[in-house]
């Protein structure tokens, strides 16, 4: 089911506030003296959560998001908040642009003059760990946007939710941003619940990130377009490989552990794709419509061939087998890189036919590349609006770009399911015709 005509109510939409705004927003000085310079978000500016004719056809009102912006009076006050920046699980490009976004917003626009960094991810909460909270200043963040990686430190792992909130409280924060995915989503849902139960004052505010892009309710997640742009790099080169030997294989495995988004995106951003194996669609490795058989008759029509795969394709090749879990509680991928590498390198093999076949995993590289200046813009524009929702009180929340505005989306709705390629849809049907790509099911299901 495409997520964006889900069945949710008003109510699912709302986002927690943590009481009354009474402070004038310090950015009205901006505003020239008569106020025409800018202009105040109200409550009431709403985007369609389902921007279709037909969802506005009935006698109720349809869900809306409240859409993202500065409000004309804020819940803190700048001279007493206290405001944290937490960067959790994989590395992905942009977060040290965002995180400069956010101090910078807090900073020069709000006044606010206490801003730490937390030290890799949760962990930097917990004491026995022994990790020292970084002070931000512009200073210090000034040049970071031209950096790949984190310079504040990632970690994976849940950590408890009472010792986190007791770090907050002890060190008296009003205000937490969290930049993480959906396991990042998940803590601060349980860190907003355990500090709602306390009947604390804190805000929490995420801004989502995830490379793969499957997060719910948001129609793009920073650090996405450079993975792709990154990706195509992979791609020119596998298809250079290929072509330059005779039965010339080019085997590239890409990010996409439940959906297939940047393998499908790559796969489009340049013409030399041949096969794109994403989770979404199954595909059978043996028979005559399988891909091996494919590949073969691929290589006896033009003589070489690209394959994109993405980390989570092919998962049932490895049924039966358990590989465990990761920090973060996801189940350990079986690496199908590597098993489409030896599976095909037996097959041709077996056949007694030559074949030169290049592996390339790119996907570390493309994580820690810096950001694009498209995704550096976007993820100051992010930033932006989490500093203007956290200022405002909401809490519980994550910002998100959906209608092409940017919006304020409750933390569970996000969380509710994974957002992934719809094989019917416009984006494969769209792949599939960029390659040329048959079905790799055989008509029995066979393997």
């Amino acid at each position: 089911m495409r997520e964006d005509r889900h069945n949710i109510n008003a109510n699912q939409t709302e986002v927690p506030i943590l009481g009354p705004s009474k402070i004038s927003n310090p950015a009205a000085a901006m505003c020239g003296p008569d106020g025409s310079a800018c202009r105040f978000t109200t409550d009431e500016d709403r985007v369609l959560v389902n921007p279709y004719p037909q969802d506005i056809k009935g006698k109720k009102a349809p869900p809306t998001f409240e859409l993202a912006g500065p409000r004309s009076h804020i819940y803190f006050d700048p001279t007493k908040l206290k405001a944290a920046i937490v960067t959790c699980g994989g590395m992905c490009p942009g977060i040290n642009s965002l995180v400069r976004s956010i101090v910078l917003q807090l900073y020069y626009i709000y006044g606010v003059r206490n801003i730490v960094g937390v030290r890799f991810g949760l962990q930097g909460f917990i004491p026995s760990y022994g990790y020292q909270m970084m002070d931000l200043y512009p200073e210090v963040v000034q040049n970071v946007h031209g950096r790949g990686g984190c310079f504040l430190g990632m970690s994976r792992g849940p950590q408890p939710m009472e010792d986190i909130v007791d770090s907050l409280e002890r060190q008296n924060i009003g205000l937490l941003f969290m930049i993480g995915g959906d396991g990042t989503l998940r803590a601060g849902q349980a860190i907003y619940k355990e500090i709602t139960q306390r009947k604390m004052k804190i805000g929490v505010i995420c801004i989502p990130k995830t490379i793969d892009n499957d997060i719910s309710f948001v129609e793009r997640s920073f650090g996405f377009e450079t993975a792709v742009e990154a990706a195509t790099g992979a791609i020119r080169g596998a298809h250079n490989e290929a072509t330059g030997a005779p039965n010339g294989v080019g085997l590239v495995k890409l990010m996409g552990r439940l959906s297939g988004f940047v393998a499908a995106q790559a796969t489009l951003a340049l013409a030399d794709v041949n096969f794109c194996l994403i989770p979404e669609v199954e595909f059978d490795l043996e028979g005559e419509h399988g891909l091996l058989a494919q590949l073969e008759k691929r290589l006896d029509d033009r003589g070489h061939g690209v394959v994109m795969v993405a980390e989570g394709a092919g998962q049932t090749l490895f049924k039966g087998k358990d590989l465990g879990h990761d920090p973060s509680g996801n189940p350990v991928l079986g690496d199908i890189g590597i098993y489409l590498k030896d599976r095909i390198t037996e097959y041709f093999r077996k056949a007694k036919k030559p074949l030169t076949l290049k592996y390339i995993d790119p996907s570390y590289l493309i994580r820690s590349v810096p950001a694009s200046s498209d995704d550096r813009v976007f993820t100051g524009f992010l930033g932006h609006h989490a500093v203007h929702a956290g200022m405002s009180g909401r809490t519980g929340m994550l910002v998100s770009i959906w209608g092409n505005h940017f919006v304020h989306v409750p933390i569970p709705l996000a969380i509710e399911h994974r957002r992934r390629v719809d094989p019917q849809g416009g984006l494969w049907r769209a792949v599939r015709e960029a390659t040329g790509q048959p079905s790799l099911l055989n008509s029995n299901g066979g393997k």
